[in-house]
């Protein structure tokens, strides 16, 4: 590979989106164009939502999506996320800033303070990419994922149910909004115009993607329902529209604040950081396994950081990924980030030229399009998966589940990172643990458990122990063996399968000199077979080696036997071992 094609590599490496639109496919361009301008239809209505729940004027919410969406296209290595104002972070986000802004409330304030803390999370966000702290994508197992999204779908059909009926509810949460939304239909609050129309949509979103799915059923559905209010009146019949778009373009602006408030606002940085790397490695987790793709977390750091960091240049506020939306991309049938280049051009030509373009779509028609989107978030069948083949995965699933639906997204995010971490820890904490031996017609030795066994040595124990052995089951494991030489009659050998262990760490060393010099005091010798290259130079770093001898140590469990068998004078006798496990 010449210099110039290792420099094109090295760029392309750091700024994805070159590679993209290098290698781009002309058949690409047509989904990516209708998937944009469908898209354009949520970016809109909900970014100007998400600023004003940041406490902040709705202008910086578009100002904010057309730069995180510029920034993601470049840098972001995932073709289908988009980033964007997070209904997520805005609570966040107005509970650090707002305290900080003078008593007058001056917006102009509250925009520094905000592109401000977008700064510093886009830098805290750049510098854990490059630090390469993206193993929190590794964080998150399969079943957990599947519960998170599901709940997630949950929260955002409930959320959207109100704008489908064609009213508003005061609520925060699953449940508050859930019961606000039945006591507002029970009082007749329901509009009927918007229910028809959202529920036209939501019908035709979802029968097209299933009879036809290449199909543009959401652009369709968006058409027609503006034309839907132009025909029938819908706005005299109480039908909500989104209104007229406020014109204007985001200036390039340097943010000032005094320097007294800049640790209040690190703090807040730190937060909000933390929550849009966990939401968007989760995301990303997510939609790679319905593209194939691979998630590279550090670089989904660094372009999440540098997302941030644009929008706080041009007033904007900190961002994150949604899976609405990049679910909406997705059905739409989104190959690339060319879907949310798109995207910022089109926002960009209405505050320029046709701020009245969306004026005349339906609330309605907003939410259904949201609705069919949490859909596809949805995986039922995964979850049905889970519950028919292991019901412990099920219940892992379950409860991120719950916590999505009950306490949140964040807080769910948080409960499907640390059950994630807590299952690993468990598994290695209590592994599984086998006794071999011979089976009938089967070469080797074998797990009793699964093949019973048809003969035995006396006074030779096989022990199997499927796990590093590290300073968390250190304890289990000599536990394990001290119940084995409990046994009578006592075994003469334990003979420790060591296949499995891929590690051994100073408080396990410890842990086997001990037990070892406990074993040998009671008459029983305890020998290692198949132990790795690798962990036996450890053991012979730790000088564990040395103080058990070298003939505790064979290269195979066979070895170990005929080993036992010489030194023994035993032969095999028919029936099972007298040793069991607990």
């Amino acid at each position: 590979m010449g210099e110039p094609a290792v420099r094109a590599h090295t760029v392309s490496s750091y700024v994805p989106g070159l590679h993209m639109l290098r290698t781009y496919r002309r058949s690409w361009l047509a989904k990516d164009l209708v998937a944009g301008v469908v898209l354009t239809t949520l970016l809109v209505p909900q970014g100007m939502a998400y600023a004003e729940l940041a406490g902040l004027p709705a202008i910086t919410g578009l100002y904010t999506t057309i730069l995180c969406l510029l920034a993601y296209a470049l840098f972001g290595p995932s073709r289908v996320l988009v980033l964007g104002p997070d209904s997520a972070l805005g609570p966040m986000i107005a509970a650090t800033v707002l305290p900080l802004v003078a008593s007058d409330g001056d917006p102009d304030t509250a925009v520094a303070y905000a592109s401000l803390l977008a700064i510093m999370v886009g830098v805290i966000t750049v510098l854990a990419g490059l630090f390469k702290l993206g193993f929190v994508a590794d964080l998150l197992s399969h079943p957990t994922q599947i519960g998170y999204m599901n709940g997630l779908a949950l929260t955002i059909l409930v959320s959207q149910l109100p704008k489908l009926f064609g009213f508003s509810v005061d609520a925060d949460g699953l449940i508050d909004e859930a019961t606000a939304f039945v006591r507002a239909v029970r009082d007749g609050e329901t509009v009927g115009a918007a229910l028809a129309i959202g529920l036209f949509c939501l019908v035709l979103i979802l029968v097209m993607q299933r009879l036809w799915p290449i199909f543009p059923s959401v652009l369709a559905a968006v058409v027609l329902a503006i034309a839907a209010v132009a025909v029938f009146d819908l706005e005299d019949r109480g039908v909500k529209l989104v209104g007229e778009m406020p014109a204007g373009f985001p200036p390039f602006t340097i943010p000032h604040v005094p320097v007294e408030d800049l640790t209040l606002l690190l703090a807040g940085a730190l937060g909000i950081a933390l929550v849009a790397l966990t939401d968007t490695i989760s995301n990303a987790s997510v939609f790679a396994d319905k593209t194939g793709a691979e998630v590279d977390g550090n670089r989904e750091m660094i372009a999440v950081g540098a997302a941030s960091l644009s929008a706080g240049l041009f007033q904007g506020f900190p961002v994150s990924t949604s899976g609405s939306r990049t679910a909406v991309a997705f059905q739409s049938g989104s190959k690339t980030q060319v879907t949310g280049l798109v995207g910022a051009v089109a926002i960009i030509v209405m505050l320029l030229v046709a701020p009245g373009l969306l004026k005349d779509l339906p609330q309605p028609a907003l939410a259904a399009v949201v609705i069919a989107a949490s859909t596809s978030l949805a995986d039922v069948r995964g979850l049905r998966r889970l519950y028919r083949q292991r019901r412990s995965e099920f219940l892992l699933a379950l409860a991120p589940f719950l916590g999505v639906a009950l306490l949140g997204v964040l807080p769910g995010i948080a409960v499907a990172v640390g059950l994630s971490i807590l299952n690993v820890f468990r598994r290695v904490w209590w592994p599984h643990q086998a006794l071999l031996g011979r089976a009938e017609g089967m070469r080797g030795y074998h797990d009793t458990e699964f093949h019973p066994t048809i003969e035995h040595l006396p006074g030779l124990a096989i022990y199997r122990f499927d796990a590093p052995l590290l300073f968390a089951n250190a304890r289990t494991f000599r536990d394990q063996v001290r119940r084995l030489v409990a046994t009578d009659p006592r075994p003469a050998w334990v003979v420790v399968a060591s296949e499995p262990i891929t590690d051994v760490d100073t408080t396990a060393a410890d842990m086997l000199e001990d037990l070892d010099t406990e074993l040998a005091e009671g008459g029983t010798k305890l020998v290692f077979a198949e132990l790795k290259d690798a962990v036996r130079q450890k053991i012979e770093t730790y000088e564990l080696a040395d103080t058990m001898k070298r003939d505790r140590f064979f290269p195979t469990v066979r070895t170990a036997v005929e080993a036992y068998q010489a030194q023994a004078g035993v032969e095999w006798i028919p029936g099972p071992s007298p040793y069991e496990l607990e």
